[in-house]
């Protein structure tokens, strides 16, 4: 069974940045696609980046805009977030998953395990 773990989330003002973390255990990371979401309230989640096993592949939403960027450090298990130039329009509980089928997926059904979530509140 894997366990993912968010963190880094918290309050910042539009045009800050936050490091979103995500750690890994109970599986070899390296053998599975890392995906980030994001969800608001009466939403459904929304896909913002995915990473490939060892960074083969790096995806990301439209939204997105170059603003953030996903990366993994294999050592740690970890995979993170670095988020720039935030809007308020980011404001949303983010959460990692992880997709044993190495895709990436942009879909959050075909992701098989998921963190608990952090919240990111970015004020205007």
């Amino acid at each position: 069974q894997v366990q993912l773990v968010e963190s880094g989330g918290g309050l910042v003002q539009a045009g800050g940045s936050l490091r979103l973390s995500c750690a890994a255990s109970g599986h070899t990371f390296s053998d599975y696609a890392m995906g980030w979401f994001r969800q608001t309230p009466g939403k459904e989640r929304e896909f913002v980046a995915a990473i490939t096993w060892r960074g083969g592949r790096l995806d990301y939403a439209d939204f997105v805009q170059g603003r953030f960027t996903i990366s993994e450090d294999n050592a740690k298990n970890t995979v993170y977030l670095q988020m720039n130039s935030l809007k308020p329009e980011d404001t949303a509980v983010y959460s990692c998953a992880a997709d044993f089928r190495n895709e990436g997926s942009h879909y959050y059904a075909e992701y098989d395990y998921w963190g608990q979530g952090t919240q990111v509140t970015v004020s205007s």
